[in-house]
């Protein structure tokens, strides 16, 4: 089933993509959802010439990511977290406290938008969370986990 997405949709695409899914999740949950709709040929025009009105306005935003990544590679930061014997955290570290983080350092990043591989961080180092500003800008920050004192 050809869908066009009306919004983001994790793991399968972003707003005004066309995606080809199993016609049950299609049927059964994106369209009643309103998360997308069908792929008809008249609404393929629709999106392409929304797509071309869109074009212009998306270079700015594409710009502004694009500048708000060179000032989170400039960052260093680290997340103090309580630690046991051989550096086992108490809890985890996730994607809302390296958001929490990248706030108190003056960037704004929405937590949905940082993935960190595994989900979840439960030793203390060096680790890597990949930062979605833009469908076209992602960038792989670096952060470390210390343990508090």
């Amino acid at each position: 089933m050809e869908l066009i997405l009306k919004q983001d949709v994790q793991n399968l695409g972003f707003k005004d993509d066309i995606v080809n899914v199993k016609n049950g999740y299609g049927r059964n949950f994106l369209i009643p959802t309103g998360a997308a709709q069908l792929a008809t040929s008249s609404a393929k025009k629709v999106l392409a010439e929304n797509l071309k009105q869109k074009a212009h306005k998306e270079k700015k935003v594409v710009e502004e990511a694009t500048k708000t990544a060179e000032a989170l590679k400039q960052l260093e930061i680290k997340i103090k977290a309580k630690s046991g014997a051989a550096n086992k955290l108490f809890g985890s570290v996730t994607n809302i406290d390296v958001a929490e983080a990248l706030e108190k350092a003056g960037q704004s990043v929405e937590k949905k938008y940082i993935t960190i591989q595994g989900g979840s961080i439960k030793r203390v180092g060096a680790y890597n969370a990949k930062v979605r500003l833009h469908r076209e800008v992602i960038i792989d920050f670096p952060f470390e986990v210390i343990a508090e004192k």
